[in-house]
């Protein structure tokens, strides 16, 4: 298997599937840094994977706190894959407090959780040959990331209402055009900043473990891979608590 081959290949119908949406989405056309794509599939079959996971995890979760006498209050005395889940819903919870506030963190929770789980699974899944993570393709990256810009904006509008656009406009009226484009410059740049980052962090990291296992796959990659578990942890903790930092500014309230 060549260091870009997946076992995705191995799929009846993938090759034709491949060739087909290359067709459609396949990038042609250069412009400066842009240029044309190596369009691969295996970004969105890595995608639906950790989708499945998650589903399969939180049918298991909700399954054993329902089926539980103590109502799920309790933990189950062997380490599982409920164990799993709540430890690091509740990790990502206590970080969202710290930041928002309890009452905050309840209600983003959801949003901010699932970004965060989604993102350490794939992440993860640079970790096992055969398999490239999602987040190692700007597309996914960009996407989440835009997803954040706008939900950060449409959250501040709930909150505050049209004066949610004052903020842009700095202390006093007439700082406004200077401030607006500043402003606007700024919140442009989160997005970029946030898919960059983790593109450039787990590409690496990916690149690293592939190259040691391509020399010697016994444990000499081994190293790697514990540096790898933490890099994956790390960036899916850094996207999401840049994104509660992001959704907290839009929706706190000025103190008098």
């Amino acid at each position: 298997m060549n260091p870009h081959a997946t076992w995705f290949e191995f799929l009846p119908g993938y090759r034709a599937l491949h060739d087909k949406l290359a067709g459609l989405l396949g990038r042609t056309w250069t412009w400066q840094m842009f240029q044309t794509t190596h369009f691969q599939l295996d970004h969105v079959l890595g995608a639906v994977l950790v989708f499945l996971f998650l589903l399969y995890g939180a049918t298991r979760y909700a399954a054993a706190v329902k089926g539980a006498k103590d109502g799920g209050l309790v933990p189950p005395p062997k380490f599982g894959l409920r164990n799993l889940f709540e430890t690091l819903a509740d990790t990502i919870f206590n970080l969202m407090a710290s930041i928002m506030g309890e009452k905050h963190a309840r209600k983003y929770l959801p949003i901010i959780g699932t970004l965060f789980f989604f993102i350490l699974f794939s992440n993860l899944l640079a970790l096992i040959p055969g398999f490239l993570p999602p987040t190692d393709t700007l597309k996914t990256n960009l996407a989440l990331a835009a997803l954040i810009f706008v939900l950060t904006h449409v959250f501040g509008v709930r909150e505050h209402g049209l004066k949610y656009f004052k903020h842009f406009m700095g202390p006093v009226w007439w700082l406004a055009p200077l401030m607006i484009p500043i402003e606007v410059v700024s919140h442009l740049a989160r997005p970029v900043s946030l898919s960059m980052r983790l593109l450039g962090n787990i590409a690496a990291d990916h690149a690293v473990v592939l190259a040691f296992f391509a020399i010697i796959p016994f444990l000499v990659p081994v190293p790697f891979l514990v540096m790898g578990v933490f890099v994956a942890v790390v960036q899916a903790v850094v996207f999401s608590l840049l994104s509660t930092v992001y959704i907290d500014q839009a929706v706190a309230h000025e103190e008098h």
